[in-house]
């Protein structure tokens, strides 16, 4: 059962194979952890971001279109999955510093909680002029930027789904990457 693939094992677990899911599960927690894992930079948080994602994952595999790639609709659920856990677990808790123990510093607490409130808008509206910016270069750059930063291909796989070189989509990414760089820097 190892060797179907995702939309297989997806056709097998709606038809009743319980198992199906839980080898796409453990196809995919140790890139979603990953990936987690560059949101947050904590290992326990990205556990439970993963946890989160496969959870969403089976409440709504009922509705998975199988016309796309699962590992992309994947991908989407946990990259939506770690921009809300930043959105919500990042502020600090003002109302937990009367429950804190009494030795315990306030700079404690917001070493704690990551990033500053100010510093994540900042991060957030960072991401949006990336991704504002993403959509102002020309679509053959676009699409390898989306596949490869957004989707989580690597640059062997965007070239075989493209039906391009290796080197060509090598050297699309980095003037992509140029491109952009250049665009947000105006």
């Amino acid at each position: 059962m190892n060797n179907l693939t995702d939309e297989q094992l997806i056709a097998a677990y709606l038809k009743g194979d319980r198992q199906a899911l839980n080898l796409l599960i453990k196809r995919y927690l140790t890139p979603i952890f990953n990936y987690a894992l560059t949101f947050v930079k904590d290992q326990a948080q990205a556990e439970d971001i993963a946890q989160e994602v496969f959870v969403k994952v089976w409440q709504k595999i009922k509705k998975f279109d199988s016309r796309y790639k699962f590992k992309s609709w994947l991908y989407v659920i946990a990259k939506n999955t770690n921009l809300d856990y930043l959105k919500k677990n990042k502020a600090i808790n003002f109302s937990s510093l009367n429950q804190a123990d009494d030795d315990l510093l306030f700079e404690d607490l917001v070493r704690e909680a990551g990033l500053s409130p100010q510093a994540e808008l900042e991060k957030i509206q960072n991401a949006e002029t990336v991704n504002a910016t993403i959509n102002e270069l020309p679509e053959k750059y676009r699409e390898t930027v989306r596949l490869h930063y957004h989707e989580g291909y690597k640059l062997r796989e965007i070239a075989v789904k493209l039906g391009e070189s290796i080197e060509t989509i090598k050297s699309r990414n980095r003037r992509a990457l140029q491109k952009l760089k250049k665009l947000i820097n105006k």
